[in-house]
């Protein structure tokens, strides 16, 4: 064995480390510990890598005289972690007149040529990057030969040690180039982050006898169940197998001829090292072997490839066979991937015809006919159809269309606009930003320059997922819920040390939170009940009225209406605490915009159209964001919040009949002062002696704060004397903290992100030096006050790994995000308090230090 500082022969005993060599240095180490029979290998650390590309190479002779003369040798990348990627192998170095000459001796001079022209189109295009076009066709040795020298005026190299120096400086140049550099740093590498290359003797596919290459993996990538599955290309090299149509199966097969007819003591060996590897070097891994002469070679293993679905079919099942434990299972799992199992996937692989791209606003996939309206979406829904609703971009007024399309598509806005925020919480996929997008809304078409025009009712596909809108349909994956889903979610839930309840505003999404097994509601936004069109009608005429009864007469028509959500909403959720946000948005949101609407209204109203105009005008602000809305409506509108009040209270006494006792919790929107809490606070407790009077029961409720506003967060002491809760509205919070408008901050933010202004979308990711101080000040005012107050996270960053986490350390009780975020949530949760408790040795191990 010979080491020197540059290179190390990969033996049992070598010092051979992950963040030294690299990745796959250290897995074929593994391999060869097991005694699996790898052909002679050599690795190079990242700084002998690093400096090849300053042109200082290592004593080339001396490392291609390790492999003997005559040898070819391979050389494959080794990045530290596998999904940091890296340049691809390069086989059959070592080529040459003399080579090819003996080759053709023994195995004919068909099999000779294809070897060397394969070598020399390969060293042309990817070692000194020639023109492959150059190269196509079919090439005789002399002819790629003359092609080469045309193209670089020199004669092809002959010595092995020169083509090795060569493909070594190609490799650790093409790391260091930015293209490389930008996708590792996207996968999470740093900077920094080194590249190990591997040189191995190479075990030839092509020979006489059973001879040929192939790879094999033991479970199926797309489900994580046993099943053996690969290719076997006979007189093959490396991976061809996989792409080649003339490739074997490996077990025997009705489809056609199977390796394992002609040689079933190898597969059988195949399947004792497939078993072997997963058990000592706990997962499933994808081995690629040689046969020469029926010696078998093993060359290389990597971890198997694998949708979502698999990922945690494959974690649970190593933990379920105690080949790992159950936190080891749940840390293998990145919470975001559970996104894919959660929704209807385009399946991979599936045909494709991209209209054009946005911003994957919502993940999975949907199919259905183009409308351009909510009402179209709706009576599409009424007809069974399904269908996808297409927006410049979407306001409240389209909630109801939006939970009856199947999908979303805009042509503005970004991950934090309405549409976005809306079908995440409604888990409907949905796809912003489309910009190249030529919407005609009264044409009833849209076209993308140079496409066919689509009419309402055409058939589309939007991938939420990956931002791509396709014509037609797509072929689907279904989402898996049960099985290994529901046993990861059993083991986070008892991992996890912090609540989790979910965002619902229906009875609807209150079902989808409990399949998903949460801690309760912790927001319902009360607003969206009232955009059903019965509704509509009777809260403008609340809106119209000239006093405070006429007010009250109208509101009392909406009162059953809100019983009768809040009841449905407590039996639902079977005693676990329900958190009903009071009436948050401006009044101008329920009343039309254009002339056609507002003459609607008005022939509706039986009142004049100039009045009807005249009380829009009245109602608009310069920024309704920062006006009468919130606590502000509820103290100068009170009739508003007495009705809410009222109508949770009687569906509390009316659920707790029928089931587990019901305590509300009420939560008071975008307060800034102690005295609009205790306004309000008197108001609801008046109107609940009012109902136990009326009813001779009794019942308790929470009464609490959504601190959304800068000020809360810094009066938040004397907010929490008259406050059992306050719940971070971090949504509200950034974009008053930053001055920014989350719907209006896609138009910027990519520039300020990639210059560096904000390190990430603040609306995306929690800001947690500024924000994340104001909630940390709010939390320790408010327990100084109120030690046994109740603190949460509501909104779009509560589900997010980072956000659980400073919750975690900030001592709050639960976070609150979307139905379809639970899981992420919950598995985030877990793989936190897992760490915690590690703490003081590696929190993420890396698969590769296994013994």
């Amino acid at each position: 064995m010979l080491t020197t500082p540059d290179f190390s022969e990969i033996t049992p005993t070598a010092e051979i480390r992950t963040d030294r060599h690299g990745n796959r240095a250290k897995c074929l180490q593994r391999l060869i510990r097991l005694d699996l029979p790898v052909p002679m290998t050599v690795a190079l650390p990242f700084d002998t890598v690093r400096a090849i590309a300053q042109d200082r190479l290592p004593d080339m002779e001396a490392l291609i005289g390790l492999f003997g003369d005559g040898a070819l040798v391979s050389v494959r990348s080794s990045s530290q972690a596998a999904d940091w990627g890296g340049p691809g192998t390069i086989l059959n170095i070592g080529m040459n007149d003399a080579v090819h000459e003996r080759l053709a001796t023994t195995f004919g001079q068909d099999a000779a040529d294809a070897f060397y022209v394969g070598f020399i189109r390969a060293y042309a295009v990817n070692v000194v990057r020639l023109d492959a076009d150059a190269f196509d066709g079919p090439l005789t040795p002399r002819l790629a030969k003359a092609q080469y020298e045309d193209e670089m005026d020199e004669a092809f190299p002959q010595a092995p040690a020169v083509q090795l120096a060569e493909v070594l400086k190609s490799m650790a140049r093409a790391w260091e180039g930015t293209s490389a550099r930008l996708l590792r740093q996207a996968q999470g590498a740093p900077a920094d982050a080194g590249l190990g290359l591997v040189v191995q003797r190479m075990a030839r596919g092509p020979g006489k006898g059973l001879s040929g290459a192939g790879v094999v993996q033991f479970v199926n990538s797309e489900t994580g169940a046993p099943q053996v599955t690969g290719r076997y290309l006979p007189q093959g090299q490396g991976r061809a197998a996989l792409s080649r149509s003339e490739a074997m199966f490996i077990e025997t097969d009705p489809r056609g001829p199977a390796l394992e007819d002609d040689a079933p003591a190898q597969v059988e060996s195949l399947r004792a090292f497939g078993s072997l590897v997963r058990t000592r070097l706990r997962e499933e891994m994808q081995i690629e072997f040689t046969l020469m002469d029926g010696e078998l070679r093993v060359l290389d293993a990597v971890r198997a490839p694998r949708t979502a679905r698999a990922e945690v079919a494959i974690a649970v099942a190593l933990a379920e066979e105690g080949v790992i434990d159950r936190d080891e299972a749940l840390r293998r799992i990145a919470p975001n991937t559970l996104n894919q199992l959660l929704h209807r996937q385009v399946k991979p692989g599936a045909a494709r015809d991209v209209l054009t791209r946005g911003i994957s606003a919502a993940p999975g996939a949907a199919t259905g006919k183009i409308v351009f309206s909510a009402a179209a979406a709706q009576l599409s829904h009424s007809k069974g159809e399904a269908c996808i609703l297409v927006r410049r971009e979407t306001s409240p007024e389209d909630i109801r269309g939006m939970h009856a399309a199947e999908g979303i598509l805009t042509e503005r806005g970004g991950m934090t606009s309405h549409a976005a925020v809306i079908a995440r919480g409604l888990g409907v996929p949905c796809v912003t930003g489309a910009t190249r997008l030529q919407l005609d809304m009264r044409k009833k078409t849209l076209t993308v320059p140079g496409r066919k025009i689509f009419h309402e009712g055409d058939v589309i596909t939007v991938d939420g997922s990956s931002g791509e809108v396709l014509v037609g349909t797509a072929e689907m994956v279904e989402p898996a819920l049960g099985g290994a889903f529901a046993t990861l979610m059993d083991w986070a839930d008892a991992a996890r040390d912090i609540g989790i309840r979910a965002n619902a505003d229906t009875p609807e999404d209150a079902a989808m939170a409990q399949r998903f097994g949460v801690d309760g509601i912790g927001l319902c936004r009360t607003e969206h009940m009232f955009f059903d069109q019965s509704r509509l009608t009777v809260m403008r005429e609340m809106i119209f009225a000239e006093n405070p009864s006429d007010r009250a007469a109208a509101l009392e028509l909406l009162l059953p209406m809100q019983r009768d959500d809040f009841t449905e909403l407590f039996q639902i959720m079977q005693g676990q605490p329900v958190c009903i946000r009071l009436f948050d948005p401006p009044l101008h949101e329920f009343l039309p915009g254009d002339r056609e609407g507002i003459r609607a209204l008005a022939e509706a109203m039986d009142l004049p159209l100039s009045r009807v105009a005249s009380r829009i005008e009245s109602l608009q602000e310069f920024n309704p964001m920062l006006g009468m809305r919130g606590v502000r409506l509820g103290i100068t509108v009170p009739e508003i919040y007495e009705m809410q009040a009222r109508a949770i209270f009687e569906a509390t006494l009316k659920a707790s009949k029928k089931g587990a006792a019901v305590v509300p919790e009420i939560m008071i929107p975008l307060v800034s002062a102690r005295r609009e809490v205790e306004l309000v606070k008197a108001r609801i407790d008046a109107v609940a002696s009012a109902v136990r009077s009326e009813t001779g029961r009794d019942f308790t409720y929470r009464l609490g704060v959504m601190v959304e506003t800068p000020r809360a967060a810094l009066r938040s002491g004397e907010i929490a004397e008259h406050s059992a809760f306050l719940s971070f509205g971090t949504n509200d919070l950034t974009q008053m903290t930053y001055g920014l408008s989350r719907d209006d901050a896609g138009r910027f933010m990519s520039a300020y992100v990639s210059q560096g202004v904000f390190a990430e979308d603040p609306f995306q990711q929690l800001d947690l030096d500024g924000v994340g101080e104001l909630l940390l000040l709010g939390a320790a005012r408010g327990r100084a006050t109120r030690p046994e107050v109740m603190l949460s996270m509501c909104g779009e960053h509560a589900g997010h790994p980072d956000s659980i986490g400073f919750c975690r350390r900030a001592g709050f009780d639960y976070v609150s995000c979307s139905p379809f975020r639970v899981p992420v949530a919950k598995l985030a949760a877990a793989q936190l308090s897992i760490a915690d408790k590690a703490l003081g040795r590696d929190l993420h191990p890396d698969l590769s230090e296994a013994d």
